[in-house]
């Protein structure tokens, strides 16, 4: 590929996320400018307040799960601690966020946290934002200058801010979803860009903001290994609200119809449930492996992956790395939204959306194992030939220069 970036220095400002489709985002947005031939720099914002890193707070555990995001520099900030008290952040951000209000929290997080020691010295051509509350960080990494932003929404965070806030405790009066979008939108059109990473949400947010321009940019993930040895059924996911509402459908209406069929669930979507729902965790804890280091082998391995989804808004990362895999997938429509593909023309794909079903596919693709029938997955399957034409790091990488040149050369 040709090197458009050539010379120019892209910084990518993201939260201190880890063991998540986000993170993964990030990692192919390092990958991508780096393959155009920029200089890349990371900035991460720690999402509560924090000492300073690597040393304190969250940063150890972040770091040490983040080795895959190469770039030629890392920096890392947030909010000090004090901030609570020596800055308006009580008033400002705390009150608003014990009743609810998250969208608000986050951006006065951003306001405190500092450019990060050594970033100054740093020439920045362009800087690629994620979610809209890191732009407050953004827009002070030029120190003085003003680099094009383009920010990566990934979904309107508003929603997932109403699905947070069924599972936690908040006083009234509760925040409205409209305030939150409100906040939300004021700093997404600061972006010089908004970039979507699905259909849907592109042809929202042109509604909720004519003004501002608008890309769709499918993300870049990671392929896993094609499921040339299947042993095992796997469902694979994070922890977050929506994961934790979807699995509990699957563990509650649709594996009891299916009958002793052995399912195994990887990922910290564990800790998610043993927080939210104990009693369920304790009733089916036999099916969790937790996080693994090693996520390949599980899909090199898996005779179907499973995406009982019934909960969450925009495109579900870990439902293109299973497409990646080529593996017979049983899923729910949902699975593929924001994809802009009928999942029904896709071969190696069974969709089925009540948990009846879901539970019969299931046994049946159950009874092809153990009967040694079941066969490996084929690297012209469907499903791995959509993910090389939309979510490969090439198709990645083309979207990104063609959306770019216009505002590196205006």
């Amino acid at each position: 590929m040709a090197a458009p970036l050539s010379g120019k220095t892209v910084a990518v400002v993201h939260a201190a996320w880890h063991s998540c489709g986000s993170c993964q985002v990030n990692r192919s947005q390092l990958e991508a400018y780096k393959a155009l031939g920029a200089r890349t720099i990371s900035v991460a914002m720690m999402d509560v307040m924090t000492p300073p890193a690597p040393q304190g707070g969250r940063w150890p555990e972040y770091i040490a799960a983040t080795p895959e995001l190469v770039a030629d520099a890392r920096y890392f900030t947030g909010p000090p601690r004090e901030s609570l008290w020596k800055s308006p952040l009580l008033r400002d951000g705390w009150w608003p966020l014990i009743h609810g209000d998250q969208a608000t929290w986050l951006v006065e997080l951003a306001k405190r946290a500092p450019v990060p020691e050594g970033l100054a010295r740093e020439k920045i051509d362009l800087v690629h934002a994620n979610h809209y509350f890191t732009i407050p960080l953004a827009r002070k990494l030029g120190c003085g200058k003003s680099p094009p932003i383009i920010l990566e929404t990934q979904d309107i965070q508003a929603r997932q801010y109403v699905l947070r806030n069924r599972g936690g405790f908040f006083i009234p009066p509760f925040a409205r979803y409209e305030d939150m979008l409100a906040v939300e939108l004021y700093w997404t059109q600061k972006a010089d860009l908004c970039a979507h990473i699905n259909a849907e949400e592109r042809e929202e947010f042109v509604r909720l903001l004519p003004r501002s321009r608008h890309a769709l940019i499918y993300p870049a993930v990671q392929p896993a290994p094609l499921a040339l040895k299947p042993a095992e059924i796997a469902i694979v996911a994070s922890d977050n609200y929506a994961n934790f509402v979807s699995l509990r459908w699957f563990l509650q209406e649709v594996l009891p119809l299916a009958g002793p069929v052995p399912v195994a669930v990887y990922g910290n979507i564990d800790e998610g449930v043993k927080t939210r729902d104990k009693a369920l965790y304790e009733a089916r804890r036999e099916l969790f492996r937790g996080r693994v280091s090693d996520i390949g082998a599980v899909y090199e391995r898996a005779a179907a992956i499973l995406l009982p989804t019934v909960e969450g808004h925009g495109l579900s990362i870990k439902a293109v790395e299973a497409l990646s895999s080529g593996a017979p997938l049983i899923a729910t429509r949902q699975a593929f939204r924001g994809m802009g593909v009928d999942p029904a023309t896709l071969a190696n794909v069974t969709l089925r959306d009540d948990a009846s079903a879901f539970a019969a596919a299931l046994r049946e693709r159950w009874q092809e194992l153990a009967g040694g029938t079941a066969q490996p997955a084929r690297p012209d399957a469907a499903t791995r030939q959509l993910y090389e034409a939309s979510f490969s790091a090439g198709a990645y990488a083309r979207a990104l220069a063609r959306e770019v040149a216009p505002l590196l050369n205006p």
